[in-house]
């Protein structure tokens, strides 16, 4: 790539605009016919799952990123949740992929159906313009990885894209006063990727980004029940496992599981219970990786920012927060309270969904 083009990359990669025709219309017109119009929508384009928001009408698409495609010919036979019931269990003429890695696009064009059969599902079947698309990526994704989303979703049907920092938007769909003069720490826990951000003024002050979060958990334990018992248990059963019963640290009460799997010795299947304790050290990894994150953070922060953190708390968010224990622990190796956000699954496209209902007053936000 020659240093023109590197330039021109870096001159707007928040917003890319094949044609956009704004005209002045009237109330009542955009009433009537402003979903045929076009229809504008947030996208969180998570590791493990993507969830659409529609301006007006809120979240209306939450599928997990899985694609299953023919061998042959690439054609997508499924998309969502029924890629995902399919998953590890089809011949070998069709293949299940999941797309994204570590919050990045690891295959473009196994990305591009994907969204375009999300966009499609959602979309009013007439409409006059293509949508505007305002897209969360992880804070520290190259300039690379940027060109990938905004190439996939112009290529899905989307007329103008814009890029705002999964921090920023767990940040907004969490409540906290981004804008104001004040220091908000988030920790936003997804499938591939564990963000750490403190925010003032609607702007980033410090971030980074771990490829440590809710996959790494499920591979952590799905390795330890290989080594400890002999036993392999697939992906999505160990993801199970953490969801029932995983945690950061020790319970008031000890909880039990029946798990599946294939004995490696003998080669059959076979079924066995295994308690939270078990699950605990499978995660300690994982978790000592985020405990660290947050304490990174921590140390730099200005004290003047560090002040206003400790009095409104650290807020959770993402899939990840879910994990039981996971405050406390976070509290007791800092001495500072930590939050979950409101249904922080959903956090990221709220936030997001927030930046594009207002999009003229939130433009800032996004990434320029």
């Amino acid at each position: 790539m020659t240093t023109d083009l590197v330039q021109h990359d870096l001159i707007r990669p928040s917003e890319v605009t094949l044609r956009d025709t704004n005209t002045t219309r009237t109330p009542r017109f955009s009433k009537l016919f402003g979903g045929w119009v076009s229809q504008d929508m947030a996208m969180d384009l998570g590791t493990a799952n993507t969830l659409v928001y529609i301006k007006g009408k809120g979240i209306v698409l939450n599928e997990p990123s899985v694609v299953a495609v023919q061998e042959e010919d690439g054609r997508a036979v499924a998309v969502g949740k029924a890629a995902k019931d399919m998953y590890g269990k089809t011949s070998k003429k069709i293949r299940c992929v999941r797309p994204m890695k570590d919050g990045v696009i690891a295959d473009f064009e196994i990305t591009h159906l994907m969204i375009k059969d999300f966009i499609t599902r959602v979309s009013t079947r007439w409409q006059l313009r293509r949508p505007r698309l305002v897209v969360s990526i992880p804070s520290g994704v190259t300039m690379v990885e940027k060109r990938a989303v905004i190439d996939a979703a112009l290529a899905s049907g989307a007329r103008q894209i814009h890029l705002i920092e999964e921090p920023m938007a767990a940040a907004i769909g969490s409540g906290m006063p981004v804008t104001e003069c004040g220091g908000n720490m988030i920790v936003d826990i997804g499938g591939g990727t564990t963000e750490v951000a403190v925010i003032s003024m609607g702007s980033t002050v410090y971030s980074e980004s771990v490829r440590i979060a809710g996959d790494e958990m499920d591979e952590a334990i799905e390795n330890f029940i290989r080594r400890a018992f002999n036993l392999q248990v697939g992906i999505f059963e160990a993801e199970r496992i953490k969801i029932t019963i995983g945690s950061a640290m020790p319970m008031s009460e000890t909880r039990e599981i029946k798990i599946f799997g294939r004995d490696l010795a003998t080669g059959v299947p076979r079924e066995m219970v295994i308690d939270d304790a078990i699950v605990r050290r499978a995660l300690k990894e994982p978790v000592t990786a985020i405990v660290e994150a947050v304490h990174r953070a921590l140390e730099r922060t200005s004290p003047e920012l560090a002040e206003d953190i400790i009095g409104k708390g650290i807020y959770l968010a993402g899939g990840g927060a879910l994990l039981a224990g996971l405050p406390e622990r976070l509290s007791l190796e800092t001495s500072i309270r930590f939050l979950r956000a409101a249904n922080p699954l959903t956090a990221i496209v709220r936030g997001t969904g927030t930046v594009l209902e207002d999009f003229k007053e939130m433009r800032h936000v996004c990434i320029a």
